[in-house]
């Protein structure tokens, strides 16, 4: 497949699924709960802001399982994010949430989420390294892909109207970068985008500069794609 060919199938792909009916069991449907109530004025960004940073931190393995696990950190919360963490008293117990993630993790980002907006307003100030020392709590990494980071960036940023919710609005969308996971590294090497073998900002970077040549306003969009053909065999 030459690239004209593999930009002609990642165009085809994305446009047929940036498509919420296949992400009705996607951790985004929790941000997205709370971004509804915000257009109804029952929620605040905060709230939004509180549920992605969850949800992405969760986002790893079988989506049912993710899913479950969203909803029990959710309940949690009393389905209230933002005053769930502005409360102070929070479930930090040495027992998993999700997998590995144990609730005295899931503890210590609400703190750090208290913290920072005890002097902000929006998480959208934060860089991706920003946020992977300030709400997440891990060291710099400068080669790291970040892609829970970069994944609640894309919901965050695009603006389309069919998943992503466009609520930051200061953020432009072509300087995202594609949230690299061992799935979308795996297509993307499929389908000769990228021929680096470590998952790491350089590689994400590449995959991103070469959705530009199918999405130059809309780099991200391509995320769509990847999952897409790798999840079909499209490749």
């Amino acid at each position: 497949m030459n690239e004209t060919q593999t930009i002609e199938l990642l165009r085809r792909y994305a446009d047929n699924y940036n498509d919420m009916r296949y992400f009705e069991e996607d951790p985004i449907i929790f941000p997205k709960h709370f971004a509804a109530l915000l257009a109804e004025g029952k929620a605040s960004l905060q709230d939004v802001e509180t549920a992605a940073a969850i949800a992405a931190h969760l986002a790893w393995g079988r989506r049912s399982m993710i899913v479950r696990d969203c909803t029990r950190a959710m309940d949690e919360m009393g389905w209230q994010p933002y005053e769930y963490v502005r409360a102070g008293q929070y479930r930090d117990e040495d027992k998993s949430l999700h997998r590995t993630v144990k609730w005295s993790e899931f503890a210590a980002i609400c703190r750090r989420i208290k913290e920072f907006y005890d002097s902000d307003e929006s998480m959208e100030v934060l860089s991706p390294g920003q946020m992977r020392t300030r709400i997440y709590g891990q060291k710099d990494d400068p080669s790291a892909a970040n892609k829970k980071i970069h994944m609640l960036r894309r919901w965050m940023v695009r603006d389309d109207g069919k998943v992503d919710m466009g609520l930051w609005k200061h953020t432009d969308k072509r300087d995202l970068i594609i949230p690299l996971d061992v799935h979308v590294h795996r297509t993307a090497s499929q389908l000769g985008i990228t021929q680096r073998k470590s998952a790491d900002i350089r590689t994400a970077e590449e995959i991103t500069a070469f959705l530009r040549k199918a999405f130059p306003d809309d780099p991200a969009l391509g995320d769509f794609a990847l999952f897409a053909v790798g999840a079909t065999g499209g490749c």
